[in-house]
């Protein structure tokens, strides 16, 4: 057998008819017959291109208003037949070979999202295209099997460099092309089906899995897939220089960049363990990346770090990778931004190691948040919305609008940390800042507790002064920031230790059975307490 055949007869039958024309006509320059169906073949008489009526290769009419069209012994024969075991036989049933199908299927995902009701995508469902792929498929050793217009210039390509041949390994690309159509078409169909009776199932199609450096530990072996259906992926994302991602990688780098998506400022997060320990939105990128860092420098080390900006020289100068004096380079694992500049990239290049990665970190989500845990699926709508309302639940009056940035952009942080979690962010020199926080406490006063002492931490170390005035400068700093809870405060402890720190405004859920309680104690501390009606749990 020839690993290139010629195409001598090729069946159209096509729902989208997008870039059939000059496919059709580069066919027809090397001496192919075309057949096709009823508004295929208009398109070709349209365009002045000769065919052949299905109906004179079938024998029989269309009908039944088109659900009978291609369906016969003598087309899938032409299709199915081995080229080499049955030729004897096909010639015998006076069985022509057909060497191509160029078939896209009913649009039934087309009409389903336009709202049609149950009779409209019963008649969307194709049955003979399907017949005809599977075929064609099936026998890929000597049939093309074109399912998308995506493939039709590089089939031009093909054919005009072979004076109308076609490889067998763009034979076999398109047979899996095939096949993985017609699988996520009957997925489509059938989740339609069971949701028109009440009942939701779900079938994903993933593909290109691509074995990653580790897993979670290195004698875990990993993979990574695309959802086939995914407008917009992470998967997508161009590697520009470093060694190869680990299963880790991707998770804090997928942290790392819902940490920066919502803001409208230019935002810096710095990402370990899939929480930022570091978030900073600012007026300067150099000034947000220094402002997140200073969040838990020691955290930051081996770090994911993401912006919401193109990447520029200065600021990718702060990891200091030149300096002669290796231990004041600052190592982290990623770095990641919708574009990385130039000179931004050759400075970068000075680590050999470090990951660079361009990705649009705007990007809206797509899909759903999904976890798969021991053959089973939980699947929710992602946590977008921060607030049902911004309310002052204790006596004394607050600013609300001027407290409304700094909340939203703390609440935006929190979303984003594991639970049960506690942040305290500030607002200094125009710049909001992730000031402390602790995560993933099973105790929230531990988590608050956590996050207090942090933010003592990093003040004593951004202080300049007499060391008699530290403790002053704490206090004033604490108190001009605002600390989030994921969630209700089920006692007041928390505000107790948080006074104790000079917290004067706190912003929760609420929800607690002991929320008059709760805003009594802020009460008795002159703590601010604002009520958001929305909680943030992140397992």
């Amino acid at each position: 057998m020839s690993h290139l055949i010629p195409i001598k007869r090729a069946l159209l039958s096509v729902s989208d008819k997008t870039g059939l024309i000059p496919l059709a006509k580069t066919l027809q320059q090397y001496g192919c017959e075309l057949i096709s169906t009823g508004g295929t073949g208009r398109k070709l008489s349209e365009a002045g291109i000769p065919f052949v009526e299905i109906s004179e290769v079938t024998g029989n009419p269309e009908a039944f208003g088109g659900r009978m069209k291609t369906i016969s012994f003598q087309i899938e024969s032409a299709l199915l037949y081995d080229r080499e075991k049955d030729a004897e036989e096909a010639a015998g049933l006076n069985i022509q070979a057909i060497d191509m199908v160029v078939c896209n299927l009913y649009p039934f995902k087309k009409v389903m999202e336009a709202g049609a009701d149950h009779d409209t995508l019963i008649e969307n469902i194709d049955i003979g295209g399907p017949t005809m792929v599977r075929s064609a498929a099936k026998n890929y050793k000597f049939v093309a099997c074109v399912t998308s217009p995506d493939h039709y210039d590089q089939i031009i390509a093909e054919l005009n460099e072979n004076q109308g041949g076609l490889s067998l390994q763009s034979r076999k690309e398109m047979m899996r092309t095939a096949f993985n159509h017609t699988a996520d078409y009957d997925s489509m169909i059938a989740m339609a089906m069971d949701k028109s009776d009440g009942l939701e199932s779900l079938r994903m199609s993933f593909v290109g899995g691509k074995a990653l450096r580790y897993g979670e530990n290195s004698h875990q072996p990993a993979l990574y897939y695309k959802d086939a259906n995914a407008e917009a992926s992470l998967y997508d994302m161009k590697v520009l220089h470093g060694k190869a991602l680990s299963f880790n990688n991707i998770l804090d780098m997928h942290g790392a960049i819902e940490s920066v998506r919502a803001h409208e400022g230019i935002a810096c997060s710095v990402i370990k363990h899939s929480n930022p320990c570091g978030l900073c939105v600012a007026d300067d990128q150099r000034e947000a990346l220094e402002k997140a860092w200073a969040g838990d420098p020691i955290s930051a080390f081996g770090s994911i770090i993401a912006f919401n900006r193109p990447l520029n020289l200065e600021t990718a100068q702060f990891f200091q990778l030149d300096a002669e004096d290796r231990s004041q380079r600052k190592f982290v694992e990623v770095v990641i931004a919708p574009s990385i500049e130039a000179d931004a990239l050759t400075y970068l290049q000075l680590h050999k190691n470090l990951r660079v990665i361009e990705y649009d970190t705007n990007a809206a989500r797509t899909g759903q948040d999904m976890r798969y845990m021991n053959g089973s699926l939980l699947v929710q709508a992602h946590d977008e919305d921060l607030y049902n309302k911004m309310e002052c639940a204790t006596s004394k009056s607050v600013d609300m609008d001027a407290l409304k940035p700094l909340v939203t952009f703390g609440l935006q942080a929190i979303s984003n940390i594991k639970s049960n979690s506690i942040a305290v962010v500030r607002e200094k020199d125009g710049a909001m800042q992730l000031l402390g926080m602790g995560a993933g406490q099973p105790n929230r006063l531990v988590a608050t507790k956590l996050a207090l002492e942090k933010c003592k931490e990093n003040l004593r170390n951004e202080f300049e002064g007499a060391d008699v005035d530290s403790d002053a400068y704490l206090k004033s700093e604490i108190g001009r920031s605002v600390m989030i809870s994921d969630a209700f405060f089920p006692f007041a402890d928390n505000v107790e230790l948080a006074a104790t720190f000079g917290v004067r405004t706190i912003v929760q859920p609420g929800g607690s059975i002991r929320d008059k309680q709760v805003v009594a104690a802020c009460d008795d501390l002159g703590i601010d307490m604002i009520m958001t009606g929305l909680r943030h749990f992140k397992h």
